[in-house]
């Protein structure tokens, strides 16, 4: 992503809209559509700002020796968690900052409720909010959980060979993991893992998943010309066949854009 104007639209309609002053490299809007920019190219390493979602910035934070990897806001508008990756020094280190949205209105300097620094040369990819404030945090060899100001482990990948693996999901994580079935086959494992009561589900395929996509509670599964809808119980929602290649798929509401090389197909689930 890059660019210097920003846009929220609403239905078909533009809710407001923005210049930015650097280039922005990465935007988070929650579902009340309050707005977090992640800007760079700028005399700070990273810059995030805030709005509303009537388009007013409430504030910016400014980072000088950091580079922010992802932002997200909590689902009550009360938080942002930034997860910024520092690599000035000999070994990457992954920092977690919790900004009290209100605070920062007032004193932004000021406004940090926590940090949680990861062990040394563990990295930071992906943060989703959840239910109850409760952060999901996915780094290269597992996921974390913030609840309360208290970080723990919810997964940790170790002897598995694991594929994918995402947070980005109502109330659930979601990993897939390959196993050989055959000298030249092996099924691909879809893991549902209830972040709230840490139950578990699973849904096999007796495929390659070439890459996955999520919405809400339901998991698309791309295995080049089929893909399965799943949900957060490992139920099949629906299997969809086609004889062209998949590049993309984007899902919403009961309804997936399956994107080809030269067309666009709606398809209902």
């Amino acid at each position: 992503m890059s660019g210097q104007k920003v846009y929220l639209i609403e239905g078909k309609a533009v809710q407001w809209e923005n210049d930015i002053d650097g280039q922005i490299s990465q935007i988070h809007v929650n579902k009340n559509g309050y707005m977090a920019i992640v800007i760079t190219n700028t005399n700070y390493k990273s810059v995030v700002s805030v709005y509303d979602p009537q388009g007013d910035e409430l504030f910016k934070v400014f980072s000088s020796s950091t580079r922010v990897i992802d932002v997200t806001i909590s689902n009550d508008n009360k938080y942002i968690a930034i997860a910024e990756l520092d690599t000035s020094g000999i070994k990457v280190q992954s920092n977690i900052k919790i900004i009290s949205v209100n605070n920062a209105q007032i004193d932004t300097a000021n406004s940090v409720i926590y940090t949680y620094n990861a062990d040394i040369n563990r990295l930071i990819t992906d943060i989703k909010y959840q239910d109850k404030d409760n952060l999901l945090c996915m780094y290269d060899d597992g996921v974390d959980i913030i609840e309360n100001n208290e970080n723990s482990s919810i997964y940790k990948i170790e002897n598995q060979k694991v594929t994918f693996l995402s947070v980005n999901l109502d109330n659930n994580l979601t990993y897939i993991e390959e196993q050989s079935s055959g000298l030249f086959s092996s099924n691909s494992i879809m893991h549902i893992i209830n972040t709230n009561n840490r139950k578990e589900k699973t849904y096999i395929v007796n495929d390659n998943i070439k890459e996955i996509y999520n919405y809400g509670n339901i998991v698309g599964l791309n295995c080049g010309t089929e893909i399965y809808f799943i949900n957060m119980q490992g139920w099949l929602v629906k299997k969809f066949m086609t004889g062209q290649e998949i590049t993309n798929v984007v899902i919403s509401d009961n309804i997936a854009g399956i994107i080809y090389r030269d067309k666009i197909e709606i398809v209902k689930y």
